[in-house]
């Protein structure tokens, strides 16, 4: 027996979740906390949950908020890859941990205010949804939780350097 429909497969055609999947503690991380669940737009979902758990991580000091970046990566790996493999479908749209840590790559030493919390938003969702080379290239070619993984990082990068780009512009 399926629960309901939640989440949408990377080709964007629904799936149901597998009875008790969210119960097992790493397929709940990977779907951000049950924000994947969203039957529309899980990733912009997971990423506002991003943001949320953000604003304490920001007075993190740099080197405690890059071991965090560091820690999630590698955590993202397995806990993507489990949750891929426990439903057989690589990256199902469900899975938004690599939202998680994208969003956060693209906050890294951003400056403090709601105004480049919210432009660090719209900036990884532009980029993980238009996909730029190579970042289209990694999500087509590079399986498993790394490649789960690899292109939300990139497009997270991305979002650092324009974000950080115009702050430097302003200031």
């Amino acid at each position: 027996m399926n629960e309901v429909v939640e989440g949408n497969q990377s080709g964007g055609k629904a799936t149901a979740l597998p009875v008790g999947f969210l119960k097992h503690p790493a397929n709940f991380a990977a779907f951000g906390f049950g924000s994947g669940c969203s039957p529309k737009a899980p990733g912009t979902a997971g990423t506002i949950v991003a943001v949320l758990l953000y604003w304490p991580l920001q007075f993190l000091p740099v080197y405690l908020y890059a071991l965090m970046l560091i820690v999630t990566f590698i955590l993202g790996i397995w806990l993507c890859g489990k949750a891929s493999k426990d439903l057989g479908v690589h990256d199902h749209g469900g899975i938004v941990w690599d939202e998680f840590v994208g969003y956060w790559i693209t906050m890294f030493m951003a400056p403090p205010g709601w105004v480049w919390i919210l432009l660090g938003f719209v900036l990884f969702r532009l980029f993980d949804i238009w996909k730029p080379q190579p970042i289209r290239y990694v999500d087509r070619h590079v399986h498993g939780g790394f490649g789960i993984m690899v292109d939300d990082v990139l497009a997270g990068i991305y979002a650092l350097l324009v974000l950080q780009g115009i702050h430097y512009y302003l200031t």
